[in-house]
């Protein structure tokens, strides 16, 4: 079962490499990210390690010497979680454990963690179950009875584990158990989805923490939970709106992120399948993070991986209040703030000319929201004529809000 019980926040380093496929900057922007997973699982960060390498050394990841100075630095200073920042190996985590004696974790099992944590729903709860077992199975190793989860902390919210003997066999049958219970839940949301008739759906896509749910909200005029952190909501919520008279069902599914565990993919696959059969798709992207072009192209590419990248689609360039850059001309002493940056000037823009349609918006300040809904409106409405072409007269488009604005007025 997944612990709910809220953990302090315990003291960790990271751990990463520059090889010949990831370069110092690129580090510097994962081990950002990794950072912000640690905090949102729990933990506040002490020190970065980092060391150039070909490749990751196969048996300890990093090279003996530097597992000697990180050894010794967390005994120092009384560290209980070293986490790296690419999935370990069985064996190069079995090493570490041994040589080091601390808990051990890497990305993949940090993201399941915090996957635990967020987990709301028994279908959710599920999922994330099924990840972390099928995670854990091949990493079975003694050094793991020091860390039973009665310790609690970060990585220990997952189904810990008894004696190695039985351990495997257990996990497997457990394994299946799960996969048999996810079955018949996918068989009842595919029924939900069929239910839902022909009403166009357009599913909100997006990177982790870009603003997905607080513009649902807004969109939507619902509740679903939003937060400044990394995978602030796990569970698919479908809600009806509708824009100028003209009614579609809008998804907000889970945040995609670099690196994402191929468990997860397999575990969520019918969080998945809300994108995947949806008739738009609403990528929204924060433009206000420095790495907003590397958010893209993973997303993009885990679009194409479930088969959905050929979709209508709509860019929502979110977070323009956010956004501040650097100036290059020194004697410029205006501030670096979004008023840099104008509305006319963002259309100009390389995003503005995409294969796709794209708006530029702030989902906290409703900054653009005119043009944003009506671009959705002529997108969900160009699917709907091509279902249904004798019935567009029905609908006339106008601003929602304006609508109820002038209704209250009179």
């Amino acid at each position: 079962m997944l612990e709910k019980k809220q953990h302090s926040y315990e003291k960790a380093v990271l751990v990463g490499v520059v090889t010949q496929n990831q370069d110092a900057d690129k580090l510097q922007e994962y081990m950002d990210e990794l950072e912000f997973l640690a905090h949102t699982a729990g933990a506040t960060i002490d020190r970065r390690f980092t060391q150039n390498l070909t490749q990751p050394d196969p048996k300890t990841f990093v090279g003996s010497g530097k597992a000697q100075e990180i050894k010794e630095y967390v005994k120092e200073n009384e560290i209980g979680t070293i986490i790296f920042d690419d999935e370990l190996s069985p064996s190069q985590l079995k090493n570490l454990e041994k040589e080091i004696e601390v808990k051990i974790l890497d990305r993949t099992n940090l993201i399941l963690d915090i996957f635990a944590q967020r987990a709301q729903t028994s279908y959710a709860r599920t999922q994330v179950e099924l990840a972390q077992y099928q995670y854990l199975l091949p990493r079975l190793s003694k050094m793991w009875s020091h860390l039973d989860k009665q310790k609690g902390g970060i990585g220990m919210r997952g189904p810990g584990e008894t004696e190695i003997e039985t351990d495997r066999r257990i996990i497997r049958d457990r394994i299946s158990l799960l996969k048999d219970k996810l079955k018949i839940i996918d068989k009842q949301m595919a029924t939900q989805r069929n239910n839902r008739g022909k009403v166009v759906r357009a599913a909100l896509v997006g990177y982790t923490n870009v603003g997905k749910s607080t513009l649902m909200n807004a969109i939507s005029k619902s509740d679903v939970f939003a937060e400044n952190k990394l995978f602030a909501t796990l569970d698919t919520t479908v809600r009806k709106v509708v824009i100028g008279n003209l009614p579609f069902l809008l998804t907000d599914t889970v945040g995609f992120i670099r690196k994402l565990p191929t468990q997860l993919v397999e575990s969520f696959k019918s969080t998945l399948d809300e994108v995947r059969e949806a008739d738009l798709l609403i990528h929204v992207v924060d433009i206000s993070h420095e790495s907003f072009e590397d958010h893209i192209e993973s997303v993009n590419q885990i679009l194409m991986e479930i088969n959905a990248h050929q979709k209508p689609m709509i860019m929502v360039f979110n977070k323009i209040d956010d956004f501040s850059y650097e100036k290059k001309d020194e004697d410029d002493l205006t501030p670096s703030s979004s008023k840099n940056v104008s509305l006319e000037e963002w259309k100009r823009t390389w995003m503005a000319k995409s294969k796709h349609p794209a708006v530029f918006i702030s989902a906290l300040t409703k900054e653009n929201f005119p043009e944003m809904k009506r671009l959705i409106y002529d997108e969900v409405m160009k699917i709907h004529i091509s279902r249904f072409p004798y019935n567009d007269f029905l609908f006339e488009y106008f601003d929602n809000d304006e609508d109820e604005a002038s209704e209250k007025e009179d």
